[in-house]
């Protein structure tokens, strides 16, 4: 079933106008109404962290590997949390550095939590956390797909094991 669109006007001042067209060549948007729909969508998303709603979000750490126990509290705070991860990937970026991207799924706070957890620990020399949507804001019907499709979770419900470094193997 195809969503029907609705037009709508906007009134702006004209330099605020012209620094939003600038925003969307930077951005590479093909025309206003593809940025005003994005921009939309993160507004909807901010909302659902900020009412700490059911969400995905994917936290990424780099961190000194050589940091005693550092690999190992890292694991161990990926147990504590182990409704919420459902899947993480271990690179390694040079002889000191290792990096971890973390997908977890959960109420926001949850994630947040884990996230700060993480960021925070001593060797962790940088973290963020990007926060999603699990999608059902941008549903008509909660329960329904308006489009056919299919999916691929490669390492979703899968437990992934850390060795004593902290490094990945299944």
């Amino acid at each position: 079933m195809d969503e029907e669109l609705k037009r709508f006007g906007v009134s702006m001042d004209a330099a605020l106008l012209e620094r939003f067209d600038r925003y969307i060549r930077d951005h590479g948007y093909t025309n206003r109404s593809e940025a005003i729909r994005d921009l939309i969508r993160r507004a909807l998303v901010d909302e659902e962290w900020a009412e700490d709603r059911e969400t995905v979000g994917a936290i990424n750490i780099v961190y000194d590997h050589h940091v005693p126990d550092l690999s190992r509290k890292l694991n161990d705070y990926q147990h504590q949390f182990e409704g919420n991860v459902i899947s993480s990937m271990h690179v390694h970026l040079d002889h000191d550095n290792c990096m971890e991207v973390i997908v977890a799924k959960g109420k926001a706070n949850q994630i947040k939590a884990l996230a700060d957890k993480m960021t925070a620990s001593r060797g962790v020399l940088h973290g963020k956390l990007i926060g999603s949507t699990v999608g059902t804001t941008f549903k008509r019907n909660q329960g329904e797909h308006s489009h056919p499709h299919t999916h691929s979770h490669s390492g979703e419900g899968r437990h992934h094991h850390h060795d004593d470094d902290g490094h990945s193997r299944d």
